[in-house]
């Protein structure tokens, strides 16, 4: 089973188009798959939106009664899918946004490489789109801003929002890692996400996006000086978690499929 998970806040003009082009990628690549979505307590038609399309696709949504944020949507999709699996060393979760920036196209090569044995796969996105030159370049300087707090061995966007996770991974990184999993927010989130994941994976790979921030259909939410400095700031307690779970990396690539 492929999990596709999806959070959401304010996405009623891409959400419902973005599930039926994933819809149309599965019907040319035969895998079962299951549409996970977390709306994080829109105030816009959302709710509407994936009301309509609960009935024709294998979705199931939930919401959150007022905004929590990135970081708590994220990882509740997550442990959903998670939960959900009788198989979590084969089974997979995509994480992807709502917004129609991360193309549904990329889906089937995300699960190739874990079908050829990769534990986590992150999309290195090419911006397309982009108006911002702070925010492209804020996005360039993420691996800098967090060097010595984040170790994806390989990675360079390290702070892409579009990814695959073989759940072995993520269960195991759920049970020995704090609760909740993620302290940070917006794109250090990713990060944190990926740094604490890739200590359970015995293989991480990457795959060149593109992402189209010009199909948004809404301004971006991203303020480049914030972002810069939400990153910034998340050194501290990432470079605690290292110091917190020392050598927790080799330990679980021993356990990985010890089970």
């Amino acid at each position: 089973m492929i999990y596709i998970c999806i959070p959401s806040y304010n996405e009623a003009p891409t959400v419902g188009l973005l599930l039926w082009k994933v819809r149309q990628v599965f019907a040319g690549f035969p895998r079962e798959y299951q549409l996970l979505v977390l709306d994080d307590g829109s105030n816009d038609l959302t709710a509407e939106v994936l009301e309509r399309y609960t009935r024709v696709l294998p979705l199931t949504v939930t919401r959150h009664r007022e905004r929590l944020g990135y970081a708590v949507t994220v990882e509740e999709l997550l442990r959903q899918a998670v939960e959900r699996t009788d198989r979590p060393k084969r089974d997979s979760a995509v994480l992807m946004h709502a917004d129609f920036a991360h193309g549904p196209h990329f889906i089937p090569d995300l699960v190739r490489r874990i079908e050829s044995g990769a534990d986590i796969v992150i999309t290195e996105g090419k911006l397309e789109g982009e108006p911002s030159r702070s925010r492209r370049l804020v996005r360039r300087l993420a691996p800098v801003l967090l060097r010595g707090a984040v170790a994806v061995p390989g990675v360079t966007d390290v702070v892409s929002g579009f990814a695959i996770f073989r759940l072995v991974t993520l269960r195991n990184a759920f049970r020995q890692g704090p609760a909740p999993l993620l302290a940070t927010q917006g794109w250090a989130a990713n990060a944190e996400l990926y740094d604490r994941a890739a200590r359970y994976a015995r293989r991480v790979e990457t795959i060149h996006a593109v992402e189209r921030q010009d199909l948004r259909q809404r301004p971006s939410r991203v303020n480049s000086w914030d972002a810069a400095m939400t990153i910034w700031r998340a050194r501290r307690p990432l470079r605690q978690l290292h110091r917190t779970h020392p050598g927790e990396s080799s330990l679980a690539r021993e356990a990985h499929h010890a089970e």
